[in-house]
């Protein structure tokens, strides 16, 4: 990636999670990136690939952070643990608005667009994800499990930035420690 191209979706990528989509124009991530207009279009031909390539980078980190959790020596469990740690984390880090993807889809409600598009297939690899993490552990239910795990997180994501983040992440964590020890299927007799 070409330093120029790095700055400016670096610079977008600032904008448009603070401020939003729509409401960050061409203009303000060119002055702000200090590059001329004829760099952005060199690098992304409209405002719509920018966008999807900020939330390609977002999907990206998303992917390594999952990825990290699943390199460490770890049961399956305490791989999903980390994983909701991490988001965790990012809900009470500063400057947190919510989920990128979620933001987006709000802006872009149309299913043909490709912003719609990329939001789409960043909720299909994460829930294929996170049925696999659950699928590993060997319990019953897993695609329910997985489910649940990200109805969970866009409920947190989305509260966590309306209120104080601390009993948004209790009851998130509470509530995949939860998954991780129910599951349907179990009688009284089989260890439920």
């Amino acid at each position: 990636m070409s330093e120029a191209r790095a700055r400016l979706l670096s610079t977008a990528s600032g904008l448009f999670y603070a401020e939003g989509l729509h409401s960050v124009g061409i203009d303000r991530i060119i002055a702000t990136a200090g590059v001329t207009r004829a760099t952005l279009y060199r690098h992304f031909p409209g405002k719509d690939d920018l966008v999807v390539a900020y939330l390609t980078l977002a999907d990206e980190a998303i992917r390594a952070r999952v990825d990290a959790a699943r390199s460490q020596d770890a049961l399956p469990e305490d791989v999903i643990r980390t994983v909701a740690r991490s988001i965790a984390d990012d809900i009470r880090g500063p400057g947190f608005r919510g989920c990128a993807f979620l933001n987006a889809a709000a802006e872009y409600p149309d299913p043909a667009h490709p912003v719609h598009r990329a939001v789409l297939g960043h909720r299909r690899w994460f829930l294929a994800a996170i049925t696999e993490l659950f699928t590993d552990t060997g319990k019953p239910d897993p695609e329910p499990a997985g489910r649940h795990f990200a109805m969970l997180r866009d409920g947190a994501m989305a509260a966590g930035c309306l209120t104080d983040p601390e009993p948004i992440c209790a009851t998130f964590l509470r509530g995949v420690e939860g998954l991780l020890e129910y599951r349907s299927g179990l009688g009284p007799d089989d260890g439920a």
